[in-house]
């Protein structure tokens, strides 16, 4: 998977990229060509066998402020309505590209997270947060409607709809404590300890059976519009298709020798 981005950082630790915005000094605000290089990193990703897990990682104390007030919000004041549904699209694809990469993504949250910043956070499948981070979907404080790039369709599903409201609403900051309470944050760690308990989470994701981790990713988005019976239809599918890989196989006679599975993402 390519490193040479312009617009953040990426590096390849083994079987894990680790990915940040880079403007600290600005709190890593997002702006037109991170957006577009990220969505077309993330598209990429999906069709590259040898990373198996992302860490979104924050930056000099921050995690995101969200779209750049200079470089984004001045310019879509005076955009017509064809180039302002042309950038909406732009960050959406983003958030698709994210969800079909395959490749479960874990944010590592420390300070703010706000706006399309806390938008990406959440599109990941995993969240950690530091106790100091605050997370909030702001969108209503600058005008706009919550339902940005899929925040009225994603949150609910991760702390309720009646949370989500709340949230969305009144553009208020989440705190870590409330964000672990209702499910956001999968676990709350002390800053020095972030990244490590990313890379340890990631290092396990990555040794496991990357396929059927795909698989798993894949029905976790497509079965949010299937009926029950749908789903248990695709999942069987899913299965059956998992069931003829080799990890299958290595997991069942590793089993058997009292050892434990290697699995190589077959």
């Amino acid at each position: 998977m390519r490193t040479d981005v312009s617009h953040f950082k990426c590096e390849i630790d083994g079987a894990i990229a680790i990915v940040s915005l880079d403007r600290p000094e600005r709190k890593n605000p997002l702006t037109f060509d991170s957006y577009a290089e990220m969505r077309d990193w993330f598209r990429e990703l999906h069709y590259d066998d040898e990373v198996k897990a992302v860490i979104l990682a924050p930056n000099g104390g921050n995690f995101s402020s969200g779209g750049d007030v200079r470089d984004i919000i001045g310019p879509l004041t005076k955009m017509t309505m064809k180039e302002l549904l042309t950038f909406t699209r732009m960050t959406g694809d983003l958030v698709k590209a994210m969800i079909g990469c395959g490749k479960p993504i874990i944010a590592a949250v420390d300070g703010v997270s706000a706006g399309a910043g806390a938008i990406i956070a959440m599109a990941s499948d995993l969240r950690i947060s530091t106790p100091s981070s605050k997370t909030a979907f702001l969108f209503n404080r600058v005008g706009l409607a919550g339902c940005d790039m899929g925040a009225c369709a994603m949150l609910p599903r991760i702390i309720g709809q009646g949370r989500a409201s709340e949230l969305l609403y009144l553009g208020r900051s989440m705190s870590a404590e409330e964000g672990h309470a209702w499910g956001y944050f999968n676990a709350v760690v002390e800053p020095d300890a972030l990244m490590d308990e990313a890379r340890k989470m990631a290092g396990r994701i990555a040794s496991g059976p990357t396929f059927s981790n795909m698989m798993t990713k894949t029905m976790l988005a497509q079965e949010w519009s299937m009926s029950l019976d749908q789903a248990i239809e695709a999942e069987a599918q899913a299965q059956a298709i998992c069931m003829q890989g080799q990890d299958f196989t290595r997991a069942y006679e590793a089993f058997i020798a009292g050892q434990t599975p290697v699995f190589e993402g077959d």
